[in-house]
């Protein structure tokens, strides 16, 4: 297994028992080992981010704020929807027997919750793992050499955006999103979905905003199809993945844009912003 670290220098301060940090982190690493019995790639990223009113109110463990993320990401067997529902549940395993407790994943959200923080999981069949651990920014003096996140007003706009997102939670806030700040909003649910849609909307579709991972067909591909079309539209890759990961899921670490879910009202407005009017960054 071939191990990655991308670690933010500048991270906020969080209050955890370091020892319990290891746990929490041995743990996940363990996990993803198992799911990769012929070797992978495990990736370690952290991160200062904000999670936004609109994020919490579809969360009701989570409180808007800032966070200090840590995240963990393996290449292995993945999860489906009813593996993930258990997740967390004491003695919940699906190794053979002998070989798991079930107390690993239930172990580390217990660790997350009793420090005021979140877990969310990103996982599809065959395509891996990733785990992201949210820990409250600590309250109290930040010390001088950590930058704060940038903050300001989200931005608006009238072009019109194509959302593809099999996830309908997702699909529909990044949706009210848009239109809220004026977008003209085109949605789909699948590449096919996106390709039919696109072929019957006559104006020009100023810009894609999809999944990487997508049903019959990924991001890059929908994307790749869709400009034969459509020359001048803009691309943004959404993923709940780790960075890292996402250049081994059909979209290669030479992407201009990623937005990384969960996002917030400003990120996602302002990356919109950008991409259209044809600005450099990430």
């Amino acid at each position: 297994v071939e191990l990655v670290t991308t670690l933010s220098d500048r991270l906020w301060p969080v209050q955890i028992d370091p020892i319990q940090l290891d746990q929490v982190i041995v743990n996940l690493a363990v996990n993803a080992r198992d799911a990769m019995p012929q070797g992978g790639r495990l990736a370690i990223e952290t991160a200062n981010v904000v999670l936004d009113e609109g994020y919490a109110g579809s969360h009701v463990d989570v409180e808007a704020g800032k966070y200090v993320l840590l995240a963990l990401s393996d290449t292995g067997a993945g999860m489906s929807p009813e593996v993930q529902a258990h997740l967390f549940e004491p003695f919940f395993t699906t190794k053979e027997r002998g070989k798991g407790t079930g107390l690993g994943l239930a172990t580390v959200y217990g660790i997350v919750k009793r420090y005021g923080g979140h877990v969310a999981v990103y996982s599809e069949v065959g395509l891996g793992a990733t785990f992201k651990i949210y820990l409250p920014r600590a309250v109290g003096e930040v010390p001088s050499d950590v930058a704060p996140v940038e903050t300001g007003q989200a931005v608006t706009g009238t072009e019109t955006v194509l959302v593809v997102e099999d996830d309908t939670a997702v699909r529909d806030m990044a949706c009210e999103i848009l239109r809220t700040h004026g977008y003209q909003v085109l949605t789909a649910s699948s590449g096919l979905a996106a390709l039919d849609l696109a072929r019957a909307h006559a104006a020009p579709i100023h810009l894609l905003l999809t999944d990487v991972v997508l049903p019959q067909m990924n991001g890059r591909e929908l994307a790749e199809q869709l400009q034969e079309r459509q020359p001048g539209m803009h691309v943004i890759y959404m993923s709940g993945y780790g960075s890292s990961v996402i250049a081994q899921r059909g979209v290669g670490s030479e992407i201009a844009y990623l937005l990384s879910k969960p996002f917030t009202v400003e990120t996602l407005t302002r990356k919109v912003r950008m991409v259209l009017d044809g600005e450099s960054g990430q």
